[in-house]
Protein backbone atom coordinates (compact mmCIF):
# COMPACT_ATOMS: atom_id res chain seq x y z
CA UNK A 1 0.00 0.00 0.00
CA UNK A 2 2.67 2.73 1.14
CA UNK A 3 4.52 1.50 -2.29
CA UNK A 4 1.74 1.82 -4.33
CA UNK A 5 1.15 5.78 -2.54
CA UNK A 6 4.79 6.29 -3.58
CA UNK A 7 4.38 5.59 -7.41
CA UNK A 8 1.27 7.67 -7.23
CA UNK A 9 3.08 10.59 -5.46
CA UNK A 10 6.45 10.74 -7.87
CA UNK A 11 3.49 10.77 -10.93
CA UNK A 12 2.00 14.21 -9.51
CA UNK A 13 5.34 14.87 -9.68
CA UNK A 14 6.34 14.35 -12.57
CA UNK A 15 3.48 15.65 -14.20
CA UNK A 16 3.36 18.41 -12.31
CA UNK A 17 7.27 19.28 -13.09
CA UNK A 18 5.89 18.64 -16.31
CA UNK A 19 3.08 21.31 -16.47
CA UNK A 20 5.37 23.78 -15.04
CA UNK A 21 8.52 23.52 -17.48
CA UNK A 22 5.46 24.00 -19.99
CA UNK A 23 3.91 26.69 -18.51
CA UNK A 24 7.33 28.32 -17.95
CA UNK A 25 8.43 27.98 -21.57
CA UNK A 26 4.71 29.48 -22.68
CA UNK A 27 5.49 32.39 -20.39
CA UNK A 28 8.81 32.64 -21.83
CA UNK A 29 6.74 32.75 -25.93
CA UNK A 30 4.05 35.78 -24.77
CA UNK A 31 7.18 38.06 -22.95
CA UNK A 32 9.24 37.37 -26.52
CA UNK A 33 6.73 37.65 -29.24
CA UNK A 34 5.60 40.96 -27.45
CA UNK A 35 9.08 42.13 -27.03
CA UNK A 36 9.32 41.01 -31.03
CA UNK A 37 6.09 42.81 -32.02
CA UNK A 38 7.37 46.12 -29.81
CA UNK A 39 9.93 46.10 -31.67
CA UNK A 40 8.21 45.62 -35.09
CA UNK A 41 5.66 48.74 -34.15
CA UNK A 42 8.89 50.94 -33.23
CA UNK A 43 10.42 50.41 -36.52
CA UNK A 44 7.22 50.91 -38.17
CA UNK A 45 7.30 54.66 -37.13
CA UNK A 46 8.24 57.53 -38.99
CA UNK A 47 10.33 59.09 -36.66
CA UNK A 48 12.53 56.13 -36.59
CA UNK A 49 12.99 56.18 -40.22
CA UNK A 50 13.84 59.61 -40.36
CA UNK A 51 15.99 59.31 -37.42
CA UNK A 52 19.37 59.59 -39.42
CA UNK A 53 19.88 62.40 -41.10
CA UNK A 54 20.58 60.89 -44.46
CA UNK A 55 16.57 60.93 -44.78
CA UNK A 56 15.95 63.59 -42.26
CA UNK A 57 17.64 65.85 -44.47
CA UNK A 58 16.88 65.10 -47.80
CA UNK A 59 13.93 62.98 -48.78
CA UNK A 60 11.76 63.65 -45.41
CA UNK A 61 12.15 67.80 -46.57
CA UNK A 62 11.16 66.70 -49.98
CA UNK A 63 8.15 64.38 -49.05
CA UNK A 64 6.95 67.35 -46.45
CA UNK A 65 5.77 69.18 -49.43
CA UNK A 66 3.60 66.71 -51.02
CA UNK A 67 0.06 66.19 -50.65
CA UNK A 68 1.16 62.59 -48.82
CA UNK A 69 2.04 64.90 -45.66
CA UNK A 70 -0.53 67.61 -45.58
CA UNK A 71 -4.13 67.80 -47.59
CA UNK A 72 -7.58 68.79 -47.09
CA UNK A 73 -8.19 65.57 -45.70
CA UNK A 74 -6.06 65.33 -43.42
CA UNK A 75 -4.87 62.19 -43.65
CA UNK A 76 -0.80 61.22 -43.91
CA UNK A 77 0.27 58.87 -45.12
CA UNK A 78 3.68 58.05 -43.97
CA UNK A 79 6.98 56.34 -44.38
CA UNK A 80 5.95 52.92 -43.45
CA UNK A 81 2.66 53.03 -44.64
CA UNK A 82 4.70 53.39 -48.30
CA UNK A 83 7.67 51.47 -47.90
CA UNK A 84 6.71 48.51 -45.62
CA UNK A 85 4.14 45.78 -46.26
CA UNK A 86 1.60 45.54 -43.89
CA UNK A 87 1.58 41.75 -44.42
CA UNK A 88 3.25 39.67 -41.64
CA UNK A 89 5.40 37.07 -44.12
CA UNK A 90 5.76 40.24 -46.93
CA UNK A 91 7.09 42.53 -43.85
CA UNK A 92 9.71 40.18 -42.67
CA UNK A 93 10.82 39.77 -46.06
CA UNK A 94 11.28 43.86 -46.14
CA UNK A 95 12.73 44.16 -42.53
CA UNK A 96 15.50 41.12 -43.58
CA UNK A 97 16.62 43.48 -46.68
CA UNK A 98 16.51 46.21 -44.36
CA UNK A 99 19.96 44.93 -43.44
CA UNK A 100 21.49 45.95 -46.18
CA UNK A 101 20.28 49.73 -45.69
CA UNK A 102 21.75 49.49 -41.84
CA UNK A 103 25.15 48.43 -43.33
CA UNK A 104 25.37 51.32 -46.14
CA UNK A 105 24.34 53.41 -43.07
CA UNK A 106 27.73 52.22 -41.32
CA UNK A 107 29.86 52.60 -44.35
CA UNK A 108 28.76 56.11 -45.23
CA UNK A 109 27.47 55.45 -48.40
CA UNK A 110 25.07 58.43 -48.31
CA UNK A 111 25.98 60.23 -45.66
CA UNK A 112 26.30 63.92 -47.24
CA UNK A 113 23.83 65.29 -49.92
CA UNK A 114 26.52 65.21 -52.84
CA UNK A 115 26.35 61.49 -52.14
CA UNK A 116 23.23 60.67 -51.96
CA UNK A 117 22.43 62.87 -54.88
CA UNK A 118 24.82 60.91 -57.11
CA UNK A 119 22.91 57.89 -55.86
CA UNK A 120 19.12 59.23 -55.93
CA UNK A 121 18.21 57.54 -59.50
CA UNK A 122 19.53 54.14 -58.26
CA UNK A 123 17.72 54.09 -55.30
CA UNK A 124 14.71 55.13 -57.11
CA UNK A 125 14.98 52.68 -59.63
CA UNK A 126 15.28 49.79 -57.04
CA UNK A 127 12.19 51.37 -55.14
CA UNK A 128 10.19 51.66 -58.88
CA UNK A 129 11.20 47.84 -59.73
CA UNK A 130 9.89 46.66 -56.15
CA UNK A 131 6.46 48.59 -56.37
CA UNK A 132 6.27 47.46 -59.88
CA UNK A 133 6.96 43.79 -59.06
CA UNK A 134 4.45 44.12 -55.56
CA UNK A 135 1.67 45.70 -57.84
CA UNK A 136 2.38 48.28 -56.25
CA UNK A 137 1.20 46.86 -53.09
CA UNK A 138 1.56 49.46 -50.37
CA UNK A 139 -0.52 51.99 -52.47
CA UNK A 140 -3.19 49.89 -52.83
CA UNK A 141 -3.04 49.97 -49.04
CA UNK A 142 -5.17 53.04 -49.41
CA UNK A 143 -5.38 53.73 -53.35
CA UNK A 144 -7.81 50.67 -55.29
CA UNK A 145 -9.06 50.88 -58.91
CA UNK A 146 -12.13 48.99 -57.21
CA UNK A 147 -12.91 51.92 -55.02
CA UNK A 148 -12.75 54.85 -57.06
CA UNK A 149 -15.23 56.76 -58.69
CA UNK A 150 -13.73 57.43 -62.02
CA UNK A 151 -16.64 59.64 -63.17
CA UNK A 152 -16.09 62.52 -60.71
CA UNK A 153 -12.16 62.55 -61.40
CA UNK A 154 -10.65 65.08 -63.55
CA UNK A 155 -11.14 63.67 -67.13
CA UNK A 156 -7.68 63.09 -67.65
CA UNK A 157 -7.40 61.20 -64.59
CA UNK A 158 -10.24 59.63 -65.10
CA UNK A 159 -9.58 58.56 -68.42
CA UNK A 160 -5.95 57.75 -67.93
CA UNK A 161 -7.10 55.26 -64.87
CA UNK A 162 -9.89 53.75 -67.00
CA UNK A 163 -7.36 52.49 -69.65
CA UNK A 164 -4.80 51.65 -66.76
CA UNK A 165 -7.29 49.54 -65.21
CA UNK A 166 -8.15 47.58 -68.93
CA UNK A 167 -4.10 47.75 -69.33
CA UNK A 168 -3.72 45.84 -66.18
CA UNK A 169 -0.85 48.96 -65.56
CA UNK A 170 0.15 49.71 -61.98
CA UNK A 171 0.45 52.79 -59.82
CA UNK A 172 4.07 53.23 -60.13
CA UNK A 173 4.01 53.34 -63.95
CA UNK A 174 2.37 56.34 -63.98
CA UNK A 175 3.24 57.99 -60.40
CA UNK A 176 7.06 58.30 -59.64
CA UNK A 177 8.14 61.15 -58.13
CA UNK A 178 4.40 61.83 -56.43
CA UNK A 179 6.46 61.83 -52.68
CA UNK A 180 10.34 62.45 -53.27
CA UNK A 181 11.95 64.47 -56.41
CA UNK A 182 12.94 62.73 -59.22
CA UNK A 183 16.38 62.03 -60.16
CA UNK A 184 18.18 64.23 -62.77
CA UNK A 185 17.00 63.02 -66.20
CA UNK A 186 13.81 61.55 -64.89
CA UNK A 187 10.88 63.34 -66.48
CA UNK A 188 7.83 63.18 -64.88
CA UNK A 189 4.87 61.21 -66.70
CA UNK A 190 2.99 64.35 -68.43
CA UNK A 191 0.95 62.84 -70.63
CA UNK A 192 1.93 59.60 -71.24
CA UNK A 193 5.15 57.55 -72.70
CA UNK A 194 5.71 56.52 -75.87
CA UNK A 195 3.86 53.72 -75.26
CA UNK A 196 1.00 55.10 -74.03
CA UNK A 197 0.57 57.58 -76.72
CA UNK A 198 0.30 54.61 -79.23
CA UNK A 199 -2.24 53.25 -77.53
CA UNK A 200 -4.16 55.87 -77.40
CA UNK A 201 -3.89 56.80 -80.76
CA UNK A 202 -4.68 53.20 -81.26
CA UNK A 203 -8.09 54.12 -79.25
CA UNK A 204 -8.76 56.87 -81.30
CA UNK A 205 -8.83 59.02 -78.23
CA UNK A 206 -8.27 62.92 -79.10
CA UNK A 207 -5.57 64.25 -77.79
CA UNK A 208 -7.56 67.58 -75.81
CA UNK A 209 -9.12 64.81 -73.43
CA UNK A 210 -5.55 64.82 -71.64
CA UNK A 211 -3.91 68.08 -72.73
CA UNK A 212 -5.63 70.42 -70.93
CA UNK A 213 -3.89 73.56 -73.24
CA UNK A 214 -5.07 72.27 -75.87
CA UNK A 215 -8.88 73.45 -77.14
CA UNK A 216 -11.45 71.09 -78.71
CA UNK A 217 -12.01 73.32 -81.69
CA UNK A 218 -8.23 73.53 -82.75
CA UNK A 219 -8.13 69.38 -82.94
CA UNK A 220 -11.44 69.70 -85.09
CA UNK A 221 -10.03 72.31 -87.57
CA UNK A 222 -7.40 69.76 -87.63
CA UNK A 223 -9.28 66.92 -88.44
CA UNK A 224 -9.10 65.03 -85.26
Amino acid sequence: MFDLYKRILRRKITFGSTVGVAIFFMFIGVIYWGAFNTVMEQTNDMGFCIGCHEMESTVYQEYQETVHYKNRSGVRATCPDCHVPKEWEHMMVRKINASQELFHKLIGSINTREKFEAKRHQLAKYVWQSMSETDSRECRNCHKFEAMDIDIQKSRSGLVHQHALLRDKTCIDCHKGIAHQLPEGVTPYIGGSDEDHVYYEQQQLQCYKCHTDMPKKVEEDWGF
